[in-house]
């Protein structure tokens, strides 16, 4: 498919346009189609740059949410309309930010893994649920480019031309295979979680920290990596560009003396003599921190040690945890879905690592629902699990 239906929609960009286009959804029907463009690796945050709605009755819409940066009336326009998205949980957040909250959704990608599809990428899925061939040219482009070029519209436009077509198909295949309740229970689940708690040191992602292991080194990548976000947001731009990982662990290990011998390392050879002085000056405040405050190594852990200490730490949970994966596993299979949407590995460990008392049905039933299970797991998983704990018991 090269092009939309009805052809490429005009860019929504003033008040005026958005209020026809929030009446026009409004008085459509049907399921809506949605999806959002960020501009990753290229800018700041994940905040979206251009939103494309398609409705029966409605037809497609392109809007620019810089240009018109509050949809609270658009979402609040199709807030009783189910929302369909390819991956909900990746444009859920740049979404809400703007205003639009959806109460129900169908997410096709998700659908996708319950019913057993092995390539869940929007190109694929189309392809083969309805034979239809998307371009696919465009996904990483930066979409913060104003004013967006023709192509890019024709591709975003095609990106919810089928999505509802899609979604109808997907319902009837899950609904053959018994899925369809488990599906609505995971979308329900995804449309009423509660934005994401901002991560708790963020630094520690820093590609490439295993190697780094005294925590005078922490302390450099903590201030090598806190100085560049504040440059990254300032600037509007992807933190990798300003600085990549590799250089900031490469200063950690090196821990320079001065600016002259931080040129020296990878990454940094290239960077001007001041911006060369701000980097040395997180170097030289992390040197100079006493030890009470050096970052501690590693992350404080919730919940079970790491799956490879187990033998060591408990050998009785560790035969448990072999014997659980390995049913959970089979199941999967004979479900024909990845394991990690039949269950969290997670749910399994604490499961595993603390079993209830009593190993019976209602006790771990109850252990994987206050792990946050929906009604469909518990009820698959279960019999498994009690399966697994009482054989590793006796």
């Amino acid at each position: 498919m090269l092009e939309p239906r009805e052809g490429i929609p005009p860019v929504i960009a003033d008040a005026d346009a958005l209020a026809e286009v929030t009446a026009a959804f409004a008085a459509g029907s049907g399921p809506v189609a949605v999806d959002a463009e960020r501009a990753s690796g290229y800018r700041y945050g994940q905040r979206a740059y251009l939103v494309q709605l398609r409705r029966a009755g409605a037809g497609s819409a392109l809007i620019d949410p810089v240009a018109c940066p509050d949809l609270s009336g658009l979402g609040a326009a199709i807030a009783d309309a189910e929302w369909v998205l390819h991956a909900a949980t990746q444009d859920l957040p740049c979404l809400r930010e703007i205003g639009m909250v959806p109460t129900r959704i169908f997410d096709t990608e998700l659908a996708g893994r319950l019913a057993g599809f092995p390539r869940v990428g929007l190109g694929a899925m189309v392809e083969n649920v309805l034979g239809f061939v998307l371009e696919k040219g465009h996904s990483a482009v930066d979409w913060s480019t104003r004013p967006l070029p023709e192509p890019w519209l024709r591709y975003a436009a095609l990106d919810v031309e089928l999505l509802v077509d899609l979604r109808d198909a997907l319902e009837k295949e899950l609904d053959r295979q018994g899925k369809l309740e488990w599906a609505r229970q995971e979308f329900d689940a995804i449309a009423s979680a509660p934005p994401a708690e901002p991560r708790k040191d963020p630094w520690r992602r820093t590609s490439g920290m295993h190697k780094v292991r005294r925590r005078r080194q922490l302390a450099v990548v903590r201030e090598l990596w806190q100085a560049r976000d504040r440059i990254a947001q300032r600037r509007d731009v992807s933190p990798g560009k300003v600085l990549g990982d590799a250089a900031i662990v490469e200063a950690a290990l090196a821990l320079p003396p001065n600016a002259h011998a931080l040129a020296a390392l990878n990454g940094f050879g290239r960077v001007n003599r001041r911006q060369l002085e701000q980097w040395q000056l997180s170097v030289d405040r992390a040197r100079a921190l006493s030890e009470s405050q050096l970052p501690q190594p590693g992350q404080p852990v919730t919940g079970p040690p790491p799956p490879r200490a187990w033998a060591d730490k408990d050998p009785a949970a560790a035969a448990r945890l072999t014997a659980a994966r390995a049913a959970v596993t089979a199941l999967a299979e004979r479900l024909s879905m990845p394991q990690e949407n039949l269950i969290t590995p997670d749910t399994v460990r604490r499961v595993c690592w603390e079993p209830p008392a009593t190993v019976d049905a209602e006790s771990v039933g109850a252990a994987l629902a206050g792990h946050g299970a929906r009604p469909w797991q518990v009820e698959q998983v279960t019999p498994v699990l009690v399966a697994a704990l009482s054989r590793e018991a006796a």
